[in-house]
């Protein structure tokens, strides 16, 4: 079942649309991660090893 409400205008044309804040919250996790992965984009990829080793070394793992 869907909770989305919709804003309309006079005209009953949706200009808005009220989410739950648990939804909201989480949409706005996915456009973060999403920009995260366009600015790294251009990095070059590591093994999962060094992955490891580098996670290892600052303590982490």
């Amino acid at each position: 079942m869907s909770t989305e409400r919709f804003v309309v205008d006079v005209r009953g044309k949706r200009t808005g649309v009220i989410l739950p804040l648990s939804e909201y919250q989480k949409l706005q996790e996915d456009l973060h991660d999403l920009a995260v992965v366009a600015e790294r984009r251009h990095e070059k990829p590591i093994s999962a090893v060094a992955m490891k080793r580098r996670l290892k070394k600052d303590g982490l793992v």
